[in-house]
C-alpha cells in the first residue's frame, strides 16, 4: 500500500488514466465491429463509410499510446483489404 502522498496521488492518476484508456479502446472496438458488420452484409458502400469513420478512431487511439502504432496500422490494413474484397465479388 502507498505511504507517501505523491504515491497516493499517482495511484489516483493511474486509475483515471486507466478508465479513459479503457473507454477509448472500447470505442475503437465498437467502430471496428461496425465495419465488420457492414462487410458481413456485403454492402461495399456501407463498409467503406464505416471504415472511413473507424480509421481516425484507430489512429487516435494509437496516437495517444493506448495501442501500438503498428497494431493500428495492421488493423486498418486488414479492414481495408476486407472492404476491397467485397468490391471484387
Amino acid at each position: 500500500m502507498a505511504i507517501h502522498k505523491s504515491a497516493k496521488k499517482r495511484i489516483r492518476r493511474n486509475n483515471r488514466a486507466k478508465d479513459v484508456n479503457k473507454s477509448r479502446v472500447s470505442q475503437m472496438r465498437t467502430y471496428i465491429k461496425k465495419v465488420e458488420e457492414a462487410i458481413s452484409t456485403g454492402d461495399q458502400k456501407a463498409a467503406a463509410e464505416a471504415l472511413k469513420a473507424a480509421q481516425p478512431k484507430i489512429q487516435k487511439t494509437a496516437g495517444k499510446g493506448i495501442i501500438h502504432k503498428k497494431t493500428a496500422s495492421r488493423k486498418i490494413s486488414r479492414l481495408s483489404k476486407k472492404v476491397k474484397s467485397i468490391a471484387a465479388k
